[in-house]
């Protein structure tokens, strides 16, 4: 027990990966083995970058100590600047770092006013949850602008490649997006002052860590992270609504968390939260598959978020209990 204790206490996201494989053979019983197959799994590591890109946004942000509320707004506002402008007759590539621009300024004022009027960061980007999703719906008129064909370059992006066409070229863009955060995480000084930051921060700023800056750094990383997802499922769609994104903020925090990450700071991984995110489009599509009534799915993962939090808390206060033990 205390080994399996210390495993849990140094990797909280395993439990999370345990209760995914479980998840994935109850799916697969109860579809009548259509869960795992190819077209079906196609599917899902299609959907799944838009959520992971956001989840790991928000995971790194979690850890460092703060939340952003406004990931689904700028979800939709990045990918809509860019098809106004494209719609205008602006290329591709100035239309695309215009929008990630907007979304690291969003990240940029959010990580300002949080910390230089020390209002808690719930409260603001509560706010600028409701400034970015009123601005997507002003510039865009309300209704989706009219991109040019070919306009996109969906061969970047969107496409699908690899053995048997079983990814598309977003997962890959995924996948190096995590691989860069993990290694930016566990690999570098940047890394350490985001957990000591999230950790203790009156310690963090004893100890000489820019750690104003370090919030700001990853506030921005996290909205031009949700930005990027919602252009590659703008680039997927066709089209820009402006209601893509809703609810997107929510659902990354219970990735987050559901992978192992301390509403407190300082403690989480990368990993752990695309393992929430990846949980979260298993229990969706495999509600579909089950014939369980799709209504049930926000049930499922705000249960599950509720599961995880009491889980994480109870299993460190005993792991604390047996080191004084010890």
């Amino acid at each position: 027990m205390k080994r399996l204790m210390k495993i849990y206490l140094e990797k909280p996201e395993l439990a999370a990966v345990v209760f995914l494989l479980l998840l994935l053979l109850v799916f697969q019983i109860r579809s009548n083995g259509v869960f795992l197959n190819t077209q079906n799994v196609r599917g899902m590591l299609g959907l799944l970058p838009e959520m992971g890109l956001v989840a790991i946004g928000v995971t790194l942000l979690m850890i460092c100590g703060e939340f952003d509320l406004s990931v689904g707004s700028v979800f939709a506002l990045t990918p809509m600047t860019m098809a106004v402008m494209l719609a205008a007759g602006v290329p591709f590539a100035p239309a695309f770092a215009a929008g990630l621009a907007i979304a690291a300024l969003i990240g940029f004022f959010n990580g300002f006013i949080t910390i230089r009027f020390a209002i808690p960061s719930f409260i603001t980007t509560l706010g600028m949850l409701f400034i970015a999703r009123s601005l997507t719906v002003v510039i865009s008129g309300g209704f989706p602008p009219v991109i040019p064909a070919n306009a996109l370059p969906k061969w970047l992006f969107t496409i699908y490649v690899g053995p048997g066409d079983l990814f598309r070229m977003s997962f890959f863009w995924f996948v190096a997006v995590a691989i860069l955060v993990t290694v930016l995480l566990s690999r570098t000084n940047f890394g350490n002052w985001v957990r000591a930051t999230g950790g203790f921060l009156p310690a963090a700023q004893s100890m000489g860590i820019p750690t104003a800056r370090v919030k700001v750094a990853c506030f921005m990383i996290c909205s031009v992270l949700a930005g990027f997802a919602g252009t590659i499922q703008v680039m997927r769609l066709g089209a820009p609504l402006p209601s893509i994104g809703e609810g997107l903020e929510l659902q990354a925090v219970s990735a987050a968390v559901i992978g192992g990450a301390s509403l407190a700071g300082g403690i989480g991984t990368i990993f752990g939260g695309i393992i929430g995110a990846a949980l979260i489009r298993v229990i969706d599509n495999g509600l579909v598959l089950s014939q369980v009534d799709a209504n049930w799915f926000k049930m499922a993962i705000g249960f599950l978020t509720i599961f995880a939090v009491v889980m994480n808390a109870w299993l460190r206060k005993r792991g604390r209990a047996m080191k004084v033990e010890t």
